[in-house]
């Protein structure tokens, strides 16, 4: 992975993605986003189609 490019990361409830993102920003990554809620409340709350687990 390249530290200086964006990258979102996500899990299906936000919770493990967020420890993702703060080691990748301890590692000098620059531009990282997590998805909070996850998944799930991505399937929720953006788009409906898709199927909950």
């Amino acid at each position: 992975l390249n530290p200086d490019h964006s990258l979102a990361i996500y899990c299906h409830h936000g919770m493990r993605s967020m420890q993702v993102a703060n080691f990748l920003l301890s590692k000098g990554f620059k531009s990282i986003v997590n998805l909070q809620g996850g998944i799930d409340a991505w399937s929720r709350e953006i788009d409906t189609s898709l199927e909950r687990y």
